[in-house]
C-alpha cells in the first residue's frame, strides 16, 4: 500500500483546519476562507472577510467558523448551513489578542488587549457578557472535555487567582486563589475532574484541584533553578506528564499525585537495548563517473532535497547537541515539547537542547521505547488519534513517521521544495494536512496496518 499526496493548494499563515466532524477542511489565503470537501478537496464555500485573516477556529459542531483579524479587532463568523447569513463583531478601541468558541458553538470568547477583559458574545440572543481580570499567561482558558466548565486563570491585586464558570448560563462555580507566584498556565484532565495549574518557569510548582476548587496536591521537583517547561495528560487522564529545564520529565499518578518515574534525556545513550534510528541522506547515483568537479546548480537543489532513510544505529550513540546560552530569556533547553498517543500507551518528547531527536517512551513499562534523530531540528510532531502512529515534521521536505512497527521518511512530491512547517491529522487517522509557509497538501495513509506496510512502496525503511 503506498503514501498518496493531493496536489498542493494556497496557504497563508499556516491556517489551515479539519472540522471536528472530518467532513471539511477550511484554508486562509490572505484575507479569503476557502472551505473544501475532505474526500474531493472540491471547494464548496469562499468567504471574504475585511482584513487578513490571522486566527480560524471551527465550532465543536462544524456548522460555523470563526476568523478573527486582531490587527483590526475584528472576529467574523461564517455558517457552512447557510452561506448568505454572517457575523460581524467589532471590538473597537477595546482591541483583540485572542478569541475562541465556547463548547456549544454559539459563543464567543474574545479578549480584549492589554487582557482588561474577556467579552462573551451570544450567537443566538446577540447578548454580551463581560469577564474582567483575564491573565495575559501562556494557556489562560481551558474547557472541560464535556463543554459543562470553563477555568480562567485571573491576576487582580498582584495575585493569581482561578474562577470556574458554568458555560451554559456564564455563572460562577468556584473562585479561588493559587499559591502561584506567577501562574503560567492552567489545564483540565480529559475526564473534567481535575484541574493542573502551573507556575512561572522561576518557581518549579504544580497544583492539582478539584471541580470544586480543593487543592488536592502540590508538586515541586527542585528548587532554585529553572522549572517546569511543558505540561500533557494522558487522555485516559491517569497520568500528568512535566517536562522540565532540567531536561527530565516527570510522571505524576492520579492516585496519589505522586511521581512514579522521571525519564531523563542524555546526549549519549550507552543502553544497547535502545533502538535509536537515525535519518541518513540516500544520495542518488548521478552516473558522474570519476569526475570530481562540483555538479551545477539545478542538480545541488536536487542533492539538497535528496530522500532519506532511517538506519538503526549500533550503540553507544551520541545524540547532536546544543549548547544553550544561558544568560538569555527562554534558553533552547529543557523538555518543551511532549504528548502522549492517543492509546496512553506512548509519550513522543523533544528535549531543545538535542533538537534533532524525538524520544518515545513506553508508558505501560515505564522505560524508553526507541529514539528518532534527525538531520534538522524536530519542528512539530503530532500523534494519529485514531493509533500509536507519530507524525514529525523538521521544516525539510518530508514527512516521518513512526509506528511500533517501524519507521520511515517520505519525500513530499512536487515541483520545487515543500519545507513542511507544520501538520495536522484528520480524526480518522486515514490523512494528514502537511503545512509549508505558502502552500498545504494533504497525505493520504491507504492501510490499517501501521507504517510498515503503508510505506512500503515508496521506501520500505520500516
Amino acid at each position: 500500500m503506498a503514501m498518496n499526496f493531493s496536489e498542493s493548494f494556497k496557504l497563508s499563515g499556516l491556517l489551515c483546519r479539519f472540522s471536528p466532524d472530518g467532513k471539511y477542511l477550511a484554508s486562509c489565503v490572505q484575507y479569503r476562507l476557502v472551505v473544501r470537501d475532505v474526500k474531493t478537496l472540491q471547494i464548496l464555500q469562499l468567504y471574504t472577510c475585511l482584513d487578513q485573516i490571522q486566527h480560524i477556529e471551527w465550532s465543536a459542531d462544524s456548522l460555523f467558523i470563526l476568523c478573527a483579524m486582531y490587527r483590526r479587532g475584528l472576529v467574523q463568523v461564517w455558517s457552512l448551513e447557510q452561506p448568505e447569513w454572517h457575523c460581524k463583531i467589532d471590538e473597537g478601541s477595546a482591541g483583540l489578542v485572542a478569541s475562541c468558541w465556547s463548547p456549544d458553538g454559539r459563543h464567543i470568547l474574545n479578549t480584549t488587549e492589554f487582557h482588561l477583559r474577556i467579552t462573551v458574545w451570544s450567537l443566538c440572543t446577540k447578548s454580551v457578557s463581560y469577564i474582567k481580570y483575564p491573565k495575559a499567561c501562556q494557556q489562560g482558558i481551558t474547557f472541560t472535555r464535556d463543554g459543562r466548565y470553563m477555568a480562567l486563570a485571573e491576576r487582580r491585586d498582584c495575585r493569581d487567582y482561578v474562577s470556574i464558570f458554568v458555560c451554559s448560563d456564564w455563572q460562577l462555580l468556584r473562585h479561588f486563589d493559587t499559591d502561584t507566584q506567577d501562574l503560567t498556565g492552567i489545564e483540565w484532565a480529559p475526564n473534567g475532574c481535575v484541574l493542573a495549574a502551573w507556575d512561572t518557569c522561576l518557581e518549579y510548582k504544580v497544583l492539582l484541584y478539584s471541580l470544586d476548587g480543593r487543592l488536592l496536591s502540590a508538586y515541586c521537583a527542585y528548587e532554585w533553578s529553572l522549572g517546569v517547561k511543558s505540561v500533557a495528560w494522558s487522555p485516559s487522564s491517569q497520568f500528568l506528564a512535566v517536562g522540565s529545564y532540567d531536561g527530565k520529565v516527570r510522571l505524576l499518578n492520579h492516585v496519589t499525585w505522586k511521581m512514579i518515574t522521571e525519564f531523563g534525556h542524555p546526549a549519549a545513550i550507552n543502553n544497547p537495548k535502545t533502538v535509536v534510528y537515525k535519518e541518513a541522506e540516500k544520495t542518488p547515483q548521478l552516473g558522474l563517473g570519476p569526475l570530481s568537479f562540483p555538479p551545477p546548480r539545478a542538480m545541488a537543489g536536487a542533492l539538497s532535497t535528496s530522500e532519506s532513510k532511517y538506519e538503526i544505529a549500533s550503540g553507544p550513540v551520541s545524540l547532536q547537541t546544543l549548547k544553550p546560552v544561558a544568560d538569555r530569556a527562554n534558553p533552547r533547553m529543557g523538555v518543551g515539547m511532549l504528548a502522549f498517543s492517543s492509546d496512553s500507551y506512548f509519550l513522543a518528547t523533544r528535549n531543545d537542547n538535542v533538537p534533532n531527536a524525538v524520544w518515545v517512551w513506553d508508558i505501560q513499562k515505564l522505560k524508553l521505547f526507541v529514539v528518532l534523530e534527525h538531520m534538522s531540528s524536530v519542528r512539530s510532531f503530532q500523534w494519529d488519534p485514531q493509533q500509536p502512529r507519530l507524525a514529525i515534521c523538521t521544516g525539510g521536505s518530508k514527512v516521518y513517521l513512526w509506528s511500533p512497527a517501524g519507521c520511515v521518511s517520505v519525500q513530499v512530491p512536487g515541483e520545487g521544495d515543500f519545507p513542511v512547517l507544520g501538520l495536522c491529522w484528520h480524526l480518522s487517522g486515514d490523512s494528514l494536512a502537511l503545512l509549508s509557509k505558502d502552500h498545504f497538501c494533504l497525505c493520504f495513509l491507504e492501510t490499517k496496518e501501521g507504517v510498515g506496510t503503508v510505506c512500503g512502496q515508496r521506501d520500505g525503511h520500516a
